[in-house]
């Protein structure tokens, strides 16, 4: 039992992050969670030779930093009183041991048949949502899941990952390709047409096949924008990518200002300090909208830059060193780092505990790493 928690921990943690991001089982995945918390951290201790084995590997040490940063960040500028920042060290720990541990135990599964099953996850959320919300345009579509953003999320990662496998494809999954876009474009997310493109970049290069795709999206483009719809393309055709971004951004780098090196603490990520913010804009200016300035507010100059020191050498590592192949697993979670890195521009990516995208982010960093390694030492 205890081998198949450290083997599945991953995928626990992920099928209980979807719990949290519907709305009437969120409750439940709040409470599934801090059991997941308590189970893993007996399992920890009563381990401690796995986790000697496993989190001390080679592969693994950057999320070791990243913890260790934490620790010294909460001892050194946080507040040791503040239950919040203790909780949120302890969960970070705790995911960055869960994600070494199930990748050591089971590689295998994560190349192959942990994508297949994802994709089916993406497919039952969807096609639940449209028996609980059929109105795929009648605004910005959000089916099961409470925030539209998120659902673009599982659906443009469904469809990278369908896209970018190795296999040959059934004519199912073609289908469930032509869902999961058309899905993506109704959530309204902008994000999703830079999520998308990067797939054929990464697929096909700048080949004549992507100038040939790149016109039937001008086509296509210019058709839905023409239609009273509330899609990623009507809204990118009314809006800018960053449009509404822009007060947000002002209002974190000011409430960076505030305590440029101390941070304001472990528990204040997507934090902006609502006394900046004027009356009428409280309810509009909720977070900064940004992974990197929701990183150097919440830990101050000195350890944000550390942290993305970690981050971005870690990143810059794994992508160069599988940089060829056009399919594969490689392939694929190098375009969920690419993406989480792109998309931390204009969403709060990289800091949250419970959010499917970050997780998948922290755990393609691993995965890359591990095989990397592994690589480099069958050499």
């Amino acid at each position: 039992m205890i081998k198949w928690l450290f083997k599945y921990g991953v995928v626990i943690y992920l099928l209980n992050t979807i719990l949290l991001s519907i709305q009437l089982t969120f409750s439940i995945g709040y409470n599934i969670f801090l059991g997941i918390m308590g189970i893993y951290i007996i399992l920890l201790l009563i381990n401690p030779k796995q986790v000697k084995l496993v989190l001390l590997n080679k592969s693994f040490n950057f999320l070791l930093f990243l913890t260790v940063l934490n620790f010294l960040y909460w001892i050194l500028f946080d507040d040791i009183t503040n239950v919040e920042s203790l909780k949120y060290l302890f969960a970070r720990a705790i995911q960055f041991s869960i994600i070494p541990l199930s990748i050591y135990h089971n590689f295998e599964y994560y190349k192959d048949k942990f994508f297949t099953h994802l994709i089916y996850i993406v497919f039952f959320i969807i096609v639940a949502g449209l028996f609980i919300n059929p109105y795929l345009f009648a605004g910005r579509y959000g089916g099961l899941i409470w925030n539209p953003n998120m659902l673009a999320s599982f659906t443009t990662i469904g469809f990278a990952m369908l896209f970018l496998k190795s296999e040959e494809k059934t004519n199912f999954e073609y289908f469930l390709l032509f869902l999961f876009l058309l899905i993506s474009l109704a959530t309204g997310s902008r994000g999703v047409l830079v999520g998308i493109s990067l797939v054929f970049v990464l697929r096909y290069g700048f080949s004549s096949r992507n100038v040939i795709y790149a016109i039937l999206s001008i086509i296509l483009y210019f058709l839905v924008i023409n239609l009273n719809f509330d899609t990623s393309l009507n809204r990118f055709s009314t809006q800018n990518l960053m449009n509404d971004r822009t007060l947000q951004y002002y209002y974190a780098f000011e409430t960076f200002l505030q305590k440029p090196f101390s941070g304001w603490g472990l528990d204040k990520y997507a934090f902006i300090d609502k006394n900046l913010v004027p009356h009428h804009l409280k309810g509009y200016i909720i977070s900064a909208h940004n992974g990197y300035l929701a990183v150097i507010v919440q830990y101050g100059l000195i350890f944000s830059a550390l942290f993305f020191f970690i981050v971005f050498n870690k990143a810059s590592s794994v992508l160069y060193y599988f940089r060829k192949p056009k399919v594969g697993y490689t392939v694929i979670y190098s375009f969920l780092i690419i993406y989480t890195l792109l998309a931390s521009i204009y969403e709060t990516l990289m800091t949250g505990i419970n959010d499917f995208h970050t997780i998948m982010f922290w755990f393609a960093l691993a995965v890359l790493s591990y095989s990397k390694i592994s690589s480099s030492n069958a050499n």
